[in-house]
C-alpha cells in the first residue's frame, strides 16, 4: 500500500465535491454515481474497517468487483480518511496511484486489483474460505457488483456454490441499474434466492432502506442486497 498522511475524514455532503475533483472518465460516470450511496452507508454505517485497521486479520473485506468507473469509490475511501484528497485531482493521470481500475497495491483500503467484471464475487468466495480456515469467524466479506456483471459465468458459478457452502460471512451488493443484457425469470432477486441466499431488494439511493438491508439478518446464509438505481437524466 502507499504511505498517505493522516487525512480528513468527511461526510456525506462532500461526496459530490470530492467527486468533481476528478476527470477525464467521463465514459464510466453513470456507473461511479449509480453506486455512490450503497458505498457511502458501507462504510459510514456497516464496514468494520478503518485507516488504521486496513491491514488487521479481524477487519471487515470490501471488494469492490464493479471496478471500471470508480470515481465514487475514491471519493469515499477519500472521506473515510484512507488517503487525502490531494491524490483525486491526479485520478487517471501517468504517475498517480488512482488509475481507471482500483489497483490494491497502490489504492489505500483497495482489497483487490478490479476492472475485468465477474471476479469479485469469485475472489469474496475465497475470502470466505480463507477466513474459514483460518479460524476467523467475525470479519465480514462484502462485495460490490453490477446486474450486468452477473452474466459473466463465473459469477454464475460462486452464488451457486455459497448457497449450498452456508457462506453466512459473504455478503453480496448488486446495483440494479437496468443495464443488464439477458433477464432472468423473476429478476436478480430470484437467482439468489434459488442459490438458497438471504435477498433483500431495496432502492439504491435510500439509505435508511440500505442500512435495514445490510444488517438484516441471515444466519447460516450468504446474503444478498439488490440496490435499484434508476438512471439519472
Amino acid at each position: 500500500m502507499t504511505d498517505t498522511p493522516e487525512a480528513p475524514v468527511y461526510g456525506y455532503d462532500d461526496l459530490h465535491r470530492l467527486m468533481s475533483l476528478m476527470t477525464g472518465d467521463e465514459k464510466h460516470g453513470p456507473a461511479a454515481t449509480s453506486t455512490l450511496d450503497a458505498l457511502w452507508v458501507l462504510y459510514d454505517r456497516v464496514l468494520r474497517v478503518t485507516p488504521g485497521t486496513a491491514d488487521a486479520p479481524g477487519r471487515d473485506r470490501f471488494l469492490l468487483s464493479k471496478g471500471h468507473g470508480p470515481m465514487a469509490y475514491y471519493a469515499v475511501l477519500a472521506a473515510r480518511g484512507f488517503f487525502g484528497e490531494e491524490l483525486l485531482p491526479g485520478f487517471g493521470s501517468y504517475d498517480s496511484p488512482l488509475g481507471h481500475h482500483p489497483d490494491r497495491v497502490l489504492v489505500p483500503g483497495a482489497e483487490i486489483g478490479s476492472g475485468s467484471l465477474g471476479h469479485g464475487l469469485p475472489l469474496a468466495v475465497g475470502s470466505v474460505l480463507g477466513l474459514r480456515a483460518q479460524g476467523l469467524a467475525g470479519p465480514r466479506v462484502w462485495v460490490l457488483t453490477g446486474d450486468a456483471e452477473l452474466d459473466e459465468g463465473s459469477n454464475h458459478e460462486a452464488i451457486a456454490y455459497a448457497g449450498p457452502a452456508g457462506l453466512e460471512q459473504l455478503h453480496t451488493v448488486v446495483i440494479d441499474n437496468g443495464s443488464a443484457s439477458y433477464a432472468r425469470p423473476g429478476g436478480i432477486a430470484a437467482r439468489f434466492e434459488a442459490a438458497g441466499w438471504s435477498v433483500r431488494t431495496v432502492d439504491g439511493r435510500d439509505h435508511g432502506a440500505l442500512y435495514a438491508a445490510y444488517t438484516a439478518p441471515h444466519p447460516g446464509r450468504p446474503h444478498a442486497v439488490i440496490a435499484r438505481v434508476a438512471p439519472k437524466s
